[in-house]
């Protein structure tokens, strides 16, 4: 591959904004996320609340904002009432959805200490249980949630401990309902008229309520579209979302397909705004639905739990995926997507936050590291706020299996709009050839180039582990220059890449 690939940026021409809770995560109560994830009271480094302080700090260093809370195929049979009040009366249940035993230690009450440990920017997204429960229930917890006091239900969550109410906003009518695998799946008609049902009683509650609609679970489900536009037939002024799940794995060592995943993500997301909008002109509605891809990573559901499992454990090691490299490239790619569709997707969530299939991994009373993919989303979180500029790109191709011809170049850039300053996402798709970039700045108003950071290794399969914790960290670009407004850049193959430049006043 000779060929150079060319970018041009101009402030002048932009997606849209983007908005914070592009960069939220999720919490369910599935493996080792919550028990000896993110709480562990018996660990050396927990604090008075039972939350691991080593975890708290790199959930701070990863920026995420957005928490989704407590599910995921959980939440269809979770009563919400069990994690409340004194831990010794809570009761022990069968999670069916993932075959363990919930202890109830861990509920609403820590789920909010825990946000608030992380600090301001973490807000809650709460799920309500659609599944086998419905609009009493939904209507109770966010009274017990979010009432200041005077009813039995809110005095309830008083003597518990929280004087304040949690202020939650956002809100998930269920979860994947349309999966004939969730506890009380339901058809789209039923789904929709249960969803509009629970969304008014929520609105008579508190018309400022934000509201996330179940879409469909992958774009390859057979209802798929047909279901969005059934609920939505249902839902549509009374809801402000509509959920997109999806998640990637390599394939049969089709490993050109899987890099190219994000055409996927960014495939899904054009077919559901257009279903929105086609269901909005339907009913001649001014209104805009918004995208919540309120599940997305890399997941390898197909391959066997190295873990001795049994039914009805405790916490146990499920859905532990070790990144690689290449993992972390596919991650950035889909990061891109999200960023690249800023305008329509403003709430997102990466499945999940700690152990599994997450960029925070722990051992129970031992360490705990950043994966692969903890990279990316960080240096997305922390510098993709903004504006995301639209990007003019020509790049060489090349054939895939599952996609057919693809852009090697795969990229976004999104500038700071206090100062200025820009800073360019770019993954090069090639498994063995570096990529020759120029990006033309002219019209950005750029003078300086701050970093240009690279994740990528010679060993695709690298992965950081227990033993090995910073096997595999971002390291600087070699020979990167801007010179005239024009930078020049060669992508090292297979790669990750943040690129950050700045003006001369900031």
């Amino acid at each position: 591959m000779n060929q150079s690939a060319k970018l041009v940026l101009d402030p002048a021409f932009t997606v849209g904004t983007v908005d914070p809770r592009l960069f939220g995560s999720f919490v369910e109560h599935l493996g080792r996320c919550v028990y000896t994830g993110i709480f562990e009271p018996d660990h050396p480094r927990a604090d008075e609340s039972g939350l691991r302080t080593d975890v708290l700090a790199l959930v701070r260093e990863l920026g995420v904002t957005t928490i989704r809370y407590p599910g995921g195929n959980f939440v269809s049979g979770y009563r919400w009432e069990d994690g409340t009040g004194p831990v010794e009366e809570r009761p022990r249940r069968l999670d069916l959805a993932w075959r363990s035993t919930e202890t109830n230690r861990f509920g609403l009450g820590e789920y909010i200490a825990f946000l608030r440990e992380v600090g301001p920017q973490a807000e809650p997204m709460m799920a309500v249980n659609l599944g086998t429960r419905g609009v009493a229930e939904a209507l109770e917890l966010q009274e017990y949630a979010n009432h200041p006091g005077g009813t039995a239900l809110s005095d309830r969550r008083i003597a518990h401990g929280d004087k304040d109410p949690y202020g939650i906003k956002l809100w998930c009518l269920g979860n994947e309902m349309d999966g004939p695998w969730q506890t009380g799946h339901k058809t789209a008609e039923e789904y929709g008229r249960l969803a509009a049902e629970t969304a008014r009683a929520m609105r008579q509650f508190d018309p400022g309520v934000e509201l996330v609609a179940c879409g469909s679970s992958n774009q390859g489900m057979p209802t798929f579209a047909a279901w969005e536009a059934k609920v939505l037939e249902e839902t549509y002024d009374l809801v402000d979302y509509i959920s997109l799940h999806s998640y990637y794995e390599e394939r049969d060592g089709d490993r050109d397909s899987f890099l190219a995943s994000a055409v996927d993500m960014e495939s899904f997301i054009e077919n559901v705004v257009a279903t929105c909008d086609h269901i909005g002109a339907r009913l001649k509605s001014k209104k805009k639905i918004n995208l919540s891809f309120d599940e997305w990573n890399v997941w390898y559901m197909n391959r066997p739990n190295p873990h001795p499992v049994t039914d009805w454990q405790e916490a146990p090691r499920l859905l532990e995926d070790v990144y690689s490299v290449t993992d972390a490239v596919v991650f950035g790619s889909l990061l891109i997507a999200l960023l690249r569709h800023a305008d329509r997707v403003t709430v997102a969530c990466l499945a999940q936050l700690v152990n599994v299939i997450a960029p925070i991994m722990t051992e129970p009373g031992g360490p705990a590291w950043r994966q692969t993919t903890f990279y990316p989303f960080a240096q997305a979180s922390a510098y993709g706020r903004g504006r995301v500029l639209r990007t003019a790109v020509e790049s060489p191709a090349h054939e895939t299996a599952a996609y057919g011809e693809v852009p090697i170049l795969h990229t976004t850039a999104v500038q700071d709009e206090t100062t200025g300053a820009v800073t360019v996402f770019a993954v090069n798709r090639h498994q063995r050839e570096g990529l020759p970039l120029e990006i033309d700045l002219r019209a950005a108003g750029v003078s300086t180039l701050v970093e240009h950071s690279v994740l990528a290794d010679a060993d695709p399969e690298a992965r950081n582990t227990l033993a090995e914790p910073e096997r595999v960290v971002p390291h600087p670009a070699r020979g990167t220059a801007l010179e005239g407004g024009v930078l020049r850049a060669t992508l090292e193959p297979l790669s990750w890449n943040v690129i950050r430049l700045g003006t001369s006043s900031g």
